[in-house]
């Protein structure tokens, strides 16, 4: 017997654009202190949790260790960063910057994409280019001979509608600014076609998911006295989506 699937246990998750950055050196790293440069005019917010990466081999000893961490403060003028253990916590301090990285680079990224709470609705539609490989010189006989093709690159479009509130740290706001975000680095839509919770938690096991690195490309607000304020939000994928459609 099968279960015919609905949109109302469907959800969308999200990583913001910008907060994704692989290419932190060892000097990036305070030899004193708390401040980490991680670049300018990215789209880390206070309170966002990261993780903080090294590569294999890198010497840590007494500067700021790896593992998840919340944005303490950012300055996206001068790209320093500071990292708390706890939100709102105070700033982790070293005494040593890290060494040995090698050709690798350490990494601070969003820790995993989180549910936008205000969605009306998202698509994703896939498709797929066709190449046409007829060859010349067919012999006609009483009907027309047919082309021959074969299929191409895949490529995807979406687009998720969002209701607008006066909060614009919440995830849905951050959407519709990422639109303009420079660096869209880390942006990622976690569609869930059928998500399943156990004890508070989301079960991706027993869940049906798409996830994408996502662009944004547009944002279309829409008014009417009469509803709740929505924008519509369309993006593409910035790499292959990965697909989770079975419940195992």
């Amino acid at each position: 017997m099968s279960t015919v699937l609905s949109g109302t246990s469907g959800a969308l998750y999200y990583s913001p654009a910008g907060t994704s950055v692989t290419t932190l050196v060892a000097t990036a790293f305070p030899a004193t202190g708390s401040n980490i440069t991680v670049g300018s005019y990215l789209g880390f917010k206070v309170n966002d949790p990261v993780t903080l990466a090294y590569p294999a081999g890198a010497t840590t000893t007494n500067a700021i260790a790896a593992g998840a961490y919340f944005v303490k403060t950012y300055n996206a003028s001068t790209g320093v960063m500071t990292l708390s253990s706890t939100a709102g916590g105070n700033a982790v301090t070293a005494t040593a910057q890290p060494s040995v990285f090698g050709a690798n680079f350490a990494s601070i990224t969003y820790t995993a994409p989180a549910v936008v709470g205000s969605v009306r609705e998202w698509s994703f539609e896939i498709t797929r280019s066709e190449i046409d490989v007829t060859t010349i010189g067919q012999e006609s006989g009483q009907y027309a001979p047919f082309r021959t093709f074969i299929t191409g690159f895949a490529e995807g479009t979406g687009s998720a509608t969002v209701y607008t509130t006066d909060d614009d740290t919440n995830l849905a706001s951050r959407m519709i600014e990422d639109v303009l975000q420079a660096s869209q680095a880390g942006a990622t839509m976690k569609l869930y076609i059928d998500r399943v919770m156990v004890s508070g938690s989301v079960n991706d096991t027993s869940s049906r998911f798409i996830t994408v690195p996502v662009i944004l490309t547009s944002a279309s607000l829409s008014v009417n006295p009469d509803d709740g304020q929505s924008v519509a939000i369309n993006f593409r994928p910035s790499a292959a989506p990965t697909f989770d459609l079975s419940k195992s």
